[in-house]
Order: C-alpha cells, then structure tokens, then sequence
C-alpha cells in the first residue's frame, strides 16, 4: 500500500474541511473565561466546562449589538461556526449569538447596567432634587400619540387648570428613542424655564420599555439641573432611569398628581391661612389696643407737663454745677499763669540791671572774667538805662 504523505498545510486544511462540513452552525453552552476585547472591536474570549475548554471570536458587527457585557463566570449559550484557524492550526468557535443561560439577555443587561450605574452614585440619594412644590411650568417628555400623555395632561389639568405644560415629542422604544429622549432633557435645561420634568411612558413589555434603561437616559437625568419624575409604565415596573430620576411615579397619572397639587385643596390651604392670619392679626391689634390703654392711664400720659418741669429743674441744676466748676477751673488756672509771671520776672536781666548793676561787653561777648580783658581794650557797658562805650587803663586782681 502505498504512502500518503501530508503536508502540514495539507493536513490541516483536510482537517479544516472535515471539521466546518461535519458541524454546521450550532449552539453550545459553556461558562466565559479570559474575555477580551480588541480595540478593533473583536470580541475573545474562552468557552469551558469541567473538563474542557474552547477558544471563541465573535466580530465587533456581531459584539456591538450585545447588550449586555460578556464577564468571566458568565454562564451562556452561543450560536457558532466551528471553525479551524489554519496558522496555528487550533479550531475555534466564530460566535454570531451570545445569551445568557437561565437568564433573558435583557434582563442581564439591565442587572449589569443598575450595578455599573449604582457604583457611580447615580442612584445616590444625595444627588436628588426636591419637586417644587408650586411649579408655574411643567415639560413633558414622552410619545405624542401614547395614552400616557394624555393621562398626564387629563390629570394636571383637572387639578390645576392654570398651569402651563410644554410637550417634547419623542420616540419611546425603538431604535434611536434613547437618543430622542436624552436629546429633549438637555434641550429643556438649555430652555431653562421649566420648573420640573416629566419623562415617560405607558406600559409594556421589557423590550418596550427599553430605551428607559439605557445609559444615555439614565446620565441625561443625572445632569438635568432640572427636578424630573420618571413615569415609565406600570406601577410594578422599574426601569434604570426610575432609580436615576429624582421621583418616580409608579404611573404617567400618578405622575400627574405628584407634581401639582389640587386647586381644590389649595383654595382650602389658602383658607386655612387666610383665616389663621385674620385671627392672628386681630390678636396682635388687641394686644396693641391694651398697651395703649395702659399707657394712658401711666402718669407720663396723666401729667406730662410735671415731666416737662422736672426735666427743666435738672437741667438748671447740670447747668450751675458746670457754671461752678468753670469758675473754680478759671481761678485755678489764672493762680497759675501769675506764678508762672513772676518766675519769669526774677530771670529777666532788666531786672536785675534795675538794681544797679550793668553788664560788659567785650567785642560782642560778655565779660565775666578779668582775665578777657587787657590794658587799653575798648568795651561796652550796659546799664539799665542807656549803654557807653569805655577804654580799659587798670586791672585789678581777681576776687
């Protein structure tokens, strides 16, 4: 018998023939591990049981429609082409579906997004807005044509028909509804005068009510400056946005009626306090009334004029004390300036000059030594009257 030797290209491509024709496109179950995802947008990851595993790709136009996020761990079920990658001649899986077994891909993908966004502190209570409790103008995100907007407008209007409501009409489910809806909240906080927002829906099925639990809607709520109240489907439905928004209405009616109160029950309030500030108003005249009365029968009302009087009495009385005292400071003080006179005197040099004595003066300076002069020297004399000029002839000793 004759040899049949392979290449191993051969091989392998024999293989690749035998494999892909024998399995056609099929469905296994297995548990993720090592997923990741190439920036190209390719989706790798590996398929295992207890005993075996299996390499998996699944192209980003496949990836992308996920809505969920694949994890390690994460048990699932793939549509597949079995598939031999002649390079390094392993086979592989090329997965075209991706569902989570026991648990609906939607429902996964909402249990994900809620973590993800609840780790964030979106849901924090911190970062909710109080509802305005009188709001002059409401919008209204949600279908033209659903019953839930005209729930909201029959309720709204028939509790408080003054109110003014401004309607964004948008997609609610359907391809490009989340965008619609996050587009109308940034358009109403640029508008800005609106007090409160209203975004919703009527009922429906999970996949109907999706566009509510995407993650564009959830951060729209999240930057609105603006108070909003989630009102998507029925009371037993919660979507992501409801757990975002800063009220939730289990219904659009409810959410009627959360947002403005009834004119009926305001008009009673306003009689509650109209009658509580009548009676509080005629307490405090009363009570004005009795400190007037009280007033008058004092003695400053009874004889003002013996107030007048006594007044006068005390101020003669300040204005003698400060006469007195003025005059005690004057005597006082002109005691002084003579003292400070007659000091001044005993140092004048007239004074003395006056008592007979003079002075000499000697080229400009004062004489008091014997010893500045000299035979023949011209000096001055200064006498208390009148002064003469004179010419040394003797000098006597010093005392």
């Amino acid at each position: 018998m004759e040899r049949v030797i392979y290449s191993v290209s051969g091989l392998t491509r024999d293989i690749k023939d035998l494999l892909e024709t024998t399995f056609p496109r099929l469905w296994v179950e297995g548990e993720i591990s090592n997923v990741k995802q190439h920036s190209s947008g390719h989706l790798y990851f590996t398929l295992k049981d207890e005993n075996t595993q299996i390499r998996c790709a699944m192209w980003r136009f496949q990836a992308g429609n996920l809505l969920f996020r694949p994890e390690d761990g994460l048990k699932v079920v793939v549509e597949a082409d079995l598939q031999v990658y002649e390079r390094g001649g392993n086979y592989q899986l090329i997965v075209y579906q991706l569902q989570p077994a026991g648990i609906g891909e939607l429902q996964l993908a909402f249990e994900q997004m809620k973590k993800r966004l609840q780790d964030e502190g979106l849901f924090d209570e911190s970062h909710k807005k109080s509802i305005p409790l009188y709001p002059e103008r409401i919008g209204i995100v949600t279908s033209p044509t659903g019953a839930a907007l005209r729930d909201i407008i029959s309720v709204i209007t028939r509790r408080y028909p003054a109110i003014q409501l401004i309607v964004s009409p948008v997609r609610v489910q359907g391809e490009g509804a989340a965008d619609e809806i996050a587009t109308a909240i940034h358009e109403f906080n640029k508008y800005g005068q609106v007090d409160v927002l209203i975004v919703g829906r009527g009922g429906g099925s999970l996949e109907d009510l999706w566009a509510f639990n995407e993650e564009e809607v959830a951060r729209a709520i999240f930057q609105s400056h603006i108070p909003v109240i989630t009102a998507v489907g029925h009371e037993i439905d919660y979507t992501i946005a409801d757990f975002v928004a800063d009220r939730r209405a289990p219904t659009p009616s409810a959410a009627g009626e959360i947002v403005v109160r009834d004119h009926q029950e305001l008009a009673g309030v306003l009689a509650y306090y109209q009658e509580k500030f009548t009676n509080a108003l005629s307490q405090k005249l009363e009570s004005y009334r009795e400190r007037i009365l009280n007033m008058k029968k004092s003695y400053a009302f009874r004889r003002p004029q013996d107030i007048v009087y006594q007044k006068m009495q005390q101020l003669d009385e300040q204005s003698r004390k400060i006469q007195l005292a003025t005059q005690y400071l004057l005597r006082l003080k002109t005691h002084q300036l003579s003292s400070f006179y007659n000091r001044l005197r005993s140092l004048d040099p007239l004074d003395v000059l006056r008592r007979g004595y003079s002075i000499c003066y000697k080229n400009g300076q004062i004489v008091k030594d014997v010893a500045q002069l000299n035979i023949e020297d011209k000096v001055k004399v200064k006498l208390y009257k009148g002064e003469f000029e004179s010419k040394v002839k003797k000098l006597g000793d010093k005392l």
